[in-house]
């Protein structure tokens, strides 16, 4: 058990660089002697220390010598030059006793950490919590074997699944917590993304509204997936405030009308998207995201159908959730996912869960796929 409290912090750690070490993968770092945390580190940045430098360097600045100590590392650590010096040689440098790796580097090129470890006679135990290892480089996996971004799917639900009251007017679902987390998603998103009947219903402006930004912060892309172009784009806040940072995802036919021309001269992107009966293959968009304008991460917020549409579509790295505990009662007001008819149990969409958190007194719960 203390081997995977231990793996645990360093996944903890690891997250605190998530977005921030992209393209490369997030990883943490501790250093235990005597069944104590005595430094930690996690990669904080991209080109910058990897966490396994970063926790040797607390250890230094706290005066503890690694020598003969164990050392708990999310990934394998790497063998190979890149920004930064191979890991495995600050390890046996330092001459930690022992390793106990998460998961295994997937990266041919950065793999073979175990077998320099070992033959500098150091231990090296592996798997431990491996499956919150493997969480933590999903999207570093993806990165590596696809064009496309790791997309993020953002809900709020009551107890009976409802995102909204039957007015569908944009009231909060969830508590003043779980928006603040919602916004630190949108902190790493290089794209919020939503459906039409949520940029027309809600008139959102898509941006991360925490406190203390840096001053390079660089707002994410507003993205709105719709087959009707707005002919009045001065009534919404996003085609006001930003329209050079917004992009519409639409049919072919809707990106050669008069309002794609009046989006185009405002400095606002038209890409149309090829698709069956009026359907979008959102998969061209989402990788055009990624090629043309270097999102790594999307986090989309749009109602239930299109979450349902990028389900069926196997679009979902991640699905965030949060469950409120209120109940609506109302059999007209919108579903959290919705769209599909004559369904049994045998045609669900399975997830399983990875993290479950309280954010005040809403549920958090982050899915990936079964």
């Amino acid at each position: 058990m203390s081997n995977e409290r231990f793996m645990t912090r360093a996944v903890e750690l690891a997250y605190k660089g998530r977005g921030a070490t992209a393209p490369n993968p997030c990883v943490g770092a501790v250093l235990v002697k005597d069944n104590t945390i005595v430094a930690e580190g996690y990669h904080t940045q991209y080109g910058k220390l990897h966490a396994e430098r970063e926790c040797l360097a607390d250890a230094r600045a706290k005066g503890v010598d690694p020598a003969g100590l164990t050392m708990f590392v999310t990934l394998e650590p790497c063998n190979h030059h890149g920004k930064t010096p191979p890991c495995t040689e600050a390890i046996i440098d330092a001459g930690i006793g022992k390793v106990v790796i998460g998961a295994l580097d997937p990266n041919p090129v950065a793999a073979g950490g175990v077998e320099a470890l070992q033959n500098a006679g150091i231990e090296v135990e592996i798997n431990v919590c491996s499956q919150a290892c493997c969480d933590l480089i999903a999207d570093f996996l993806l990165w590596q074997t696809s064009n496309s971004p790791f997309n993020i799917i953002k809900m709020a639900a009551t107890l009976d699944g409802k995102i909204a009251s039957s007015r569908r007017k944009p009231e909060p679902v969830s508590g003043p917590e779980s928006f603040a987390r919602v916004h630190q998603l949108r902190r790493i998103a290089g794209a919020v993304v939503v459906g039409g009947n949520t940029f027309y219903a809600d008139n959102p402006s898509l941006t991360c509204r925490q406190d203390a930004l840096p001053a390079n912060f660089t707002q994410p892309l507003g993205i709105v997936v719709t087959s009707r172009l707005p002919e009045r784009p001065s009534d919404f806040t996003l085609l006001r405030e930003r329209p050079s940072q917004a992009i519409f995802m639409t049919t072919e036919d809707a990106a050669r009308s008069e309002a794609a021309d009046i989006l185009r001269e405002r400095g606002t992107s038209v890409w149309p998207l090829p698709g069956p009966q009026g359907g979008l293959n959102l998969s061209i968009g989402l990788e055009r995201l990624r090629y043309d304008r270097g999102c790594h991460y999307t986090l989309c917020e749009g109602g239930g159908r299109f979450a349902m549409a990028l389900i069926e579509q196997g679009l979902v790295d991640e699905l965030v959730h949060f469950v409120t505990p209120r109940i609506l009662g109302d059999e007209t007001a919108p579903a959290a996912y919705s769209g599909r008819s004559n369904v049994t149990m045998a045609d669900t969409c399975d997830f399983r869960i990875a993290q479950v958190e309280s954010t005040g007194v809403d549920i958090m719960l982050t899915l990936r796929k079964k």
